[in-house]
């Protein structure tokens, strides 16, 4: 999770007033690691993956299941067997928010063969594997997206009690802070966002209404009036970091050839986040309650947005800059290539200052409104240790500005006097019960990536229409309910497209460009209307060498992906809808109990660890193959 700097933090008050220290610097840092290697190419394709996990503790006699907040010594004794002992170390792990959570990556970069996309499953499965070797009896590493009764009393073990007057980094009435990962961070983060916004942050998340839920659904939080003034009816109230970065996700990274490769990336994958979003949605309950939505993207954007009333448009601006549009954790706000310039629709704000700067510097116009688009916010999160730095050598500055711009999609610039290219991050997905899925939801992004630069795709829309997708794709079913602006002729590019987008580049976006279309349309394509994606990575594979292994994996994987957009798959979203609404003891009333929270986690992890099958989920032909290191069946 970005930035971990080591060292002493300072208090909100301190870290502010170094604001426009971080900034000043941290634009020095980009500008020399940008004139290195602004001409650097032929960097080899390489990418890797991030799966983010949470730690569980299965009470069979009394049917309740906890968060175990283990997670940094989990992550010590990782990290001792396996990087620190030996380089090579197939696997990489990784502190995350919560004190419950780890996250694993492969321990060095897949390449650029075909053959790789058969060895990412296997090295998921290796993470899952050395994790779980290291818990108690009846705990087990689970991949979900969210924890459906994170914030209900007693869901840590340890328990802890929510200190809300106390003095604490949250606050909170419901996330206590010893959920939160010790490295000094996180609880400066948590506390610093507060701090800067000046109040708690608020999330309101609408709950699903059936048959038996109260209308309205009207909580009461008497003894807190800022609670009782920022919960909404008909809304799950939630009012902490954890909320959302306690939640997990699945992110892919790739390395490009060149900084104009990487910026073409970048633009061509902001249109495809919300449609892999809507995918992979899989987080349909929040505070034990149902929800009446699927990801988690607006609960984690709310949950880290520091702007103060006067940036988010509540007030005159008197103390702040800026009316700022959205929180630091949401969509992009323009693209970086010259063919996305005559979409970028959406009004920019930046610092001028540092726009100039950047011009004068001899950087282009969009990777320069950029930059000065991410440095309108505030560093969060500053190390006594790491004020003073060598602009020419470091980047902690301009990362700690960056790493905290948490958007769909990251641009990430190489890391001073390093062999790492020019690099996109792509972060919307939600994390799957299982490592075959996972694998899937990689491979399908990373071959789309190939296909995009081999073919010179142009999915190109207006960004107020990806925004807009960005929000349908949050919503309950949105896969088979919903349409999604989409680009209809994507071939119009032609070889132009990564050198400079041909000479239309100019040229006003017609409203024919694009249409609404459903996720089974975009995915799997209907004549007449649009190809498909998968019909395309099909095209693209018949034209490959590959081995016959690697070929069968990926077209399962593909085939994964062709059924959930179908709807003859369910997404987890779906599945765990209704295995809530089928439970005995669920009484149609909104309501997770300990108990059916119990049975949908005990569910969950013997379908990760091949223990049972979910055809509706994953179908009927998914390999059953009992994994001996379980530790949490009960009939074991």
């Amino acid at each position: 999770m970005g930035l971990l700097s080591q060292g002493s933090p300072l208090s909100w008050e301190e870290t502010q007033r170094h604001a426009d220290h971080v900034r000043r610097h941290g634009i020095l840092q980009f500008l020399h690691i940008y004139h290195a290697v602004k001409d650097r190419h032929k960097d080899v394709l390489k990418w890797g993956d991030e799966v983010e996990y949470m730690l569980v503790s299965f009470d069979h006699e009394n049917k309740k299941v906890q968060l175990v907040l283990s997670g940094e010594e989990v992550l010590e004794t990782l990290q001792e067997k396996g990087e620190r002992t030996n380089p090579n170390h197939p696997t990489l792990w990784r502190p995350e928010y919560g004190s419950y959570m780890i996250e694993g990556t492969p321990g060095q970069p897949y390449g650029g063969t075909m053959s790789e996309f058969n060895t990412v499953e296997d090295n998921m499965r290796k993470r899952r594997q050395e994790a779980t070797s290291l818990l108690g009896d009846n705990q087990a590493v689970c991949t979900i997206t969210s924890f459906p009764r994170l914030g209900c009393p007693g869901f840590t073990l340890p328990e802890f009690r929510p200190r809300p007057v106390e003095g604490g980094a949250s606050k909170s009435l419901f996330f206590p802070d010893e959920a939160i990962n010790k490295h000094p961070r996180f609880s400066t983060l948590t506390r610093n966002i507060r701090h800067r916004r000046g109040e708690k942050v608020v999330i309101n998340v609408p709950i699903f209404k059936d048959k038996n839920t109260p209308s309205p659904f009207i909580e009461t939080f008497a003894e807190d009036d800022e609670a009782a003034k920022a919960a909404k009816p008909d809304h799950i109230y939630m009012d902490a970091m954890g909320f959302g970065m306690g939640n997990c996700c699945l992110q892919v990274t790739f390395q490009a050839c060149s900084i104009s490769e990487a910026r073409y990336l970048y633009d061509q994958l902001a249109t495809i986040c919300p449609i892999v979003m809507a995918l992979s949605a899989a987080s349909p309950f929040y505070r034990g309650y149902v929800s009446d939505i699927d990801c988690r993207w607006g609960v984690i954007s709310a949950s880290v947005d520091d702007r103060t009333r006067e940036e988010r448009g509540l007030e005159p601006l008197k103390n702040n800059s800026y009316r700022i549009s959205k929180s630091r954790y949401d969509s992009i706000d323009s693209y970086l290539s010259e063919c996305g310039e005559k979409y970028n629709d959406l009004d920019l704000t930046i610092d001028r200052e540092i726009y100039g700067h950047l011009l004068q510097e001899g950087i282009d116009h969009l990777l320069a409104q950029h930059v000065a688009h991410l440095f309108i916010r505030d560093p969060l999160t500053l190390f006594e240790e790491k004020i003073h730095l060598d602009d020419a050598n470091e980047s902690d500055h301009f990362e700690n500005i960056q790493s905290t711009n948490w958007q769909t999609m990251r641009f990430k610039p190489p890391p001073p006097n390093s062999d790492i290219g020019w690099r996109v991050e792509f972060r919307p997905m939600e994390v799957q019960l299982t490592d075959f899925e996972n694998s899937a939801y990689v491979v399908f992004v990373v071959l789309l990536t190939r296909v995009i630069l081999s073919y010179k795709l142009d999915f190109l829309i207006p960004l107020s229409k990806v925004d807009e997708n960005m929000k349908v794709a949050q919503k309950r079913d949105a896969v088979l309910r919903d349409r999604f602006y989409f680009r209809k002729d994507i071939c119009k590019g032609g070889s132009a497209v990564v050198d400079g987008c041909g000479k239309a580049a100019g040229a006003e976006p017609a409203a024919e460009e694009y249409a609404l279309m459903t996720i089974d349309t975009i995915i799997n394509g209907k004549e007449g209307v649009f190809p498909g994606l998968i019909p395309i990575l099909n095209s693209y594979l018949e034209n490959m060498e590959v081995d016959v292994d690697t070929r069968c994996s990926i077209l399962n994987y593909l085939k994964l992906i062709k059924k959930r957009a179908s709807g003859e798959l369910m997404t987890v979203a779906r599945w765990m809808r209704e295995f809530i609404a089928k439970h005995p003891d669920y009484k149609q009333d909104s309501v997770i109990t300990d108990e059916i929270n119990y049975s949908l986690l005990l569910k969950c992890n013997q379908i990760a660890n091949e223990l049972c099958e979910c055809p509706e989920l994953l179908g009927p032909a998914f390999r059953k193959v009992k994994y001996s290191g379980s530790k949490t069946d009960p009939s074991n």
